[in-house]
């Protein structure tokens, strides 16, 4: 795919992409896709859920969006209001709450009653050396990206292990094979939730449930705007391809795995990332000077 266009100047934000290509940038799969399939999409009010609840909902589904941002929220429900004519549905709580996860379940069935693929989009993290970690940092991290994930996709589990139905997840992660320095306490719940993936894949395969996971590299959006603007420009390097993906490279791939395209597909990981798995390294608070080479090596 070519690299993504620069968003204008006059935008707010440097990075990630506007409404207007979300809504109408080329997807490579049919209108009608996910037409009466139900999508519960964490972290679905900026960044790359956003992404994906535009092209969830481009592709027929109905979509429920929650994160903490009531604002956000609404900012993406309305635009997809505005830019697609359909009508989501946002719930504002944390992941973190394992009742509050419980109650979102049942507001997504008693909207549309059914459930049918669970999104693990929501979480974050900061920039910092992990010797440095404050308790209280460290267990925000671990908290949001491995438990509260985790809360989502049990609580799912559940849901359609009473409905009787078959079900799919997919957990946005990150490429934690070889490290990642400076974000350390991410490193770690991704890393969990990769191989918690694989386990429970195994454990509710008789359920038919499919569990699967996406590991972004270095992507164009909003998430880039946490970063010293020098450091994210650097980014670009962290693959041999020596570009940026976009957020719709990252949306295009849940919904590969979540199609019949992905049918077959459980307890595996799509990594999407211009090959930095095999080259490039990524320092988001920048390369300290112990790492880099001397000049003419």
């Amino acid at each position: 795919m070519n690299e993504t266009p620069r968003r204008p100047s006059d935008e707010a934000k440097p990075w990630g992409m506007s409404d207007v290509e979300l809504a109408t940038r080329p997807l490579s799969f049919r209108d009608d896709l996910f037409a009466g399939q139900t999508f519960l999409i964490s972290g679905g009010g900026s960044g790359l859920g956003r992404a994906i609840a535009y092209s969830c909902a481009r592709l027929g589904a109905q979509v429920m969006i929650c994160g903490r941002d009531q604002a956000r929220l609404t900012q993406t429900q309305e635009g997809i209001r505005r830019h697609l004519g359909r009508e989501i549905a946002t719930t504002a709580m944390t992941i973190r709450d394992p009742e509050a996860v419980k109650r979102l379940i049942e507001a997504t069935h008693e909207r549309f009653g059914s459930l049918h693929t669970l999104v693990n989009n929501g979480g974050g993290q900061f920039p910092q050396a992990a010797i440095d970690f404050s308790v209280k940092g460290w267990l925000a991290v671990i908290d949001t990206n491995l438990n509260g994930t985790w809360y989502m996709m049990q609580a799912a589990a559940q849901y359609w292990r009473e409905q009787g139905k078959p079900g799919n997840i997919v957990n946005i992660v990150a490429n934690v094979w070889r490290g990642m320095p400076q974000v350390a306490h991410t490193c770690a719940a991704r890393a969990g939730v990769v191989y918690l993936s694989k386990t429970v894949s195994t454990e509710w395969a008789p359920l038919g449930i499919r569990v699967n996971c996406v590991s972004p590299g270095s992507i164009d959006s909003e998430g880039l705007n946490a970063y010293e603007p020098a450091h994210a420009q650097a980014f670009r390097y962290s693959n041999p391809m020596r570009q940026f993906g976009d957020a719709l490279d990252i949306a295009q791939a849940v919904i590969y795995l979540s199609a019949p395209t992905g049918k077959f597909i459980t307890g595996d990981v799509l990594v999407v990332d211009g090959g930095n798995n095999q080259q490039g390294e990524v320092w988001p608070a920048g390369m300290p000077e112990y790492f880099k080479l001397p000049d003419g090596c």
